[in-house]
């Protein structure tokens, strides 16, 4: 009998976990800006210097997945909910909402890859953990997962 309520407790505890963290990986304020009031205008101008075709996009995948660590928070799909991202508020940008893409630039993503975005777990990975031009192809994929066509 004491097992029994032992095994059930332990599965309430890990379908409340499971809970709690869908209900934190849902992203907040997919359109606030990450980049500092006096540097958007020129963040927005930075343009990505790669073409989105199969090829690049395969190579941001393996860069998102791999060197660059983007799936800890973002999630193998991009949806925020990497195992990193339990916990984190605000929580990781989810790459596949396309309110997301159609609010942000791409030179707006590349900013926080370069400087992280305060007031939240998001660090700067470009130049400590993948290049710029990683960091770009990393971009191309993150917006394809939001509908964005090459």
């Amino acid at each position: 009998m004491i097992k029994h309520v032992i095994k059930a407790s332990a599965a309430l505890v890990i379908i409340a976990a499971m809970g709690a963290a869908v209900a934190i990986s849902a992203e907040k304020d997919p359109l606030v800006p990450r980049v500092p009031p006096d540097q958007i205008a020129d963040a927005k101008k930075n343009k990505n210097p790669f073409q989105g075709n199969a090829a690049m996009l395969t190579e941001g995948k393996a860069i998102f997945e791999g060197k660059g660590t983007c799936f800890t928070c973002h999630g193998m799909e991009g949806k925020g909910d990497g195992p990193a991202a339990t916990g984190l508020d605000p929580s990781p940008r989810n790459f596949t909402n396309p309110a997301f893409h159609t609010a942000k630039t791409p030179g707006e993503m590349m900013w926080v890859l370069k400087n992280g975005s305060a007031g939240t777990a998001m660090i700067p990975v470009v130049g400590s953990v993948i290049t710029e031009e990683e960091g770009w192809k990393a971009i191309l994929y993150e917006r394809s997962l939001g509908g964005e066509k090459p």
